[in-house]
């Protein structure tokens, strides 16, 4: 008589035979795919196309990764699947350099690699104007830098960098944000008298450090990575970073998820030398600079609004080129190519001092 624990083991044995088989029809199938990318790439030598990286159409392949998912995984899981297939296959065409606000192991880190992959060159360098000088000089193909977030508000830093520069956005990024209280193999937990992390993160988890730790000093650095590197080897200190420092730097969590808000967000720009063709589903960012006179916001935003166009930013800066100016700095849906857009366009630029479009990109997908 078979006993039921045999007929399990004959089941599973079978079903590890349809996962082995089906990974050698999956390894198969990624070979093909991988072949047919080096095709793309000699037809792009051979007709002299020296750009590889498409953000357009990785952006339709994803989507439609998501909209056809069969599932039983989950649709945003099968597309970073695929976002790993990508990189993978683009590295044998030509690998992307990208530089990042650094030093390893920051959110920005984490959202260059969760838009390239991980077959990407990242290059970490110590602020956001040398991510735009590296991309500027050719030294890197694309840079990540974060422009706002959904708790502090905008990256002034990131903003002010356009202001001076030819580069264009070339896509964007949405980073869910978790904030960990770190320490390091010196320090006792009920020791702790000094708290290191960027300022962002610092003001992301300002009620909860308000609560748990009142008395200990809040010590700004340059970035949360800096901060779990320098408390792996201090006495007292803890920092403020994410599962990717508290891994590179080996350190100890006390605390998860201490930022003050739940759905806390980060948005970081992609930046380039390159327009970008529509996708299907895109945003525009514009630098604006207004005449100071009576009815100049009004007659900006106007034309938008009769095109029937959706703001989704405006920030304000201070103009480098006069006392009290200011410049505005715009985002909203569809492409500069896309017709509403041009004539809205159109209708602003007589209007202002200047107008200078930042870029269009397709909407983050991930």
């Amino acid at each position: 008589m078979t006993s039921s624990s045999d007929n399990g083991a004959v089941a599973l044995a079978r079903l590890r035979e349809q996962i082995d088989a089906i990974d050698r029809q999956l390894m198969a199938l990624l070979s093909d795919r991988a072949r047919c990318a080096q095709g793309v790439a000699k037809v792009k030598a051979d007709s002299g196309d020296a750009q590889f990286y498409r953000p357009e159409r990785e952006a339709q392949i994803l989507r439609a990764v998501k909209e056809n998912n069969p599932g039983p995984l989950p649709a945003e899981d099968m597309a970073r699947l695929f976002r790993e297939i990508m990189s993978a296959c683009l590295a044998l065409e030509q690998p992307v350099k990208v530089a990042f606000l650094g030093p390893e192991g920051t959110f920005t880190q984490a959202a260059a690699l969760k838009h390239f992959g991980h077959s990407a060159v990242a290059v970490p360098l110590p602020a956001i104007d040398e991510v735009f000088r590296e991309v500027a000089a050719g030294a890197a193909d694309y840079g990540v830098v974060p422009v706002e977030n959904s708790t502090e508000g905008v990256v002034n830093h990131t903003l002010d960098s356009f202001l001076d520069s030819s580069l264009q956005i070339c896509g964007e990024v949405e980073l869910r944000i978790h904030q960990h209280l770190l320490i390091g193999p010196n320090t006792k937990p009920d020791n702790i008298t000094r708290v290191y992390s960027h300022p962002q993160s610092l003001a992301q988890c300002r009620k909860w450090l308000d609560a748990h730790l009142p008395k200990a000093e809040r010590v700004t650095l340059n970035s949360n990575a800096e901060a779990a590197k320098r408390v792996a080897g201090e006495w007292s200190s803890a920092a403020i970073a994410g599962a990717m420092a508290e891994s590179l730097y080996g350190l100890t969590r006390l605390h998860s998820n201490i930022e003050d808000e739940p759905d806390n967000t980060t948005r970081f720009l992609i930046i380039g030398r390159s327009d970008v063709p529509p996708s299907g589903d895109d945003k525009t960012s514009v630098m604006v600079s207004v005449k100071n006179e009576p009815g100049a916001l009004y007659r900006l935003l106007e034309p938008f609004r009769n095109h029937g166009i959706d703001l989704t930013r405006i920030e304000t800066r201070p103009s480098r080129s006069r006392k009290w100016s200011y410049v505005f700095f715009i985002d909203f849906a569809g492409h500069r190519d896309d017709p509403a857009v041009r004539l809205a366009l159109d209708e602003i630029r007589p209007t202002v001092v200047e107008l200078r479009p930042l870029g269009s990109y397709p909407r983050a997908v991930l």
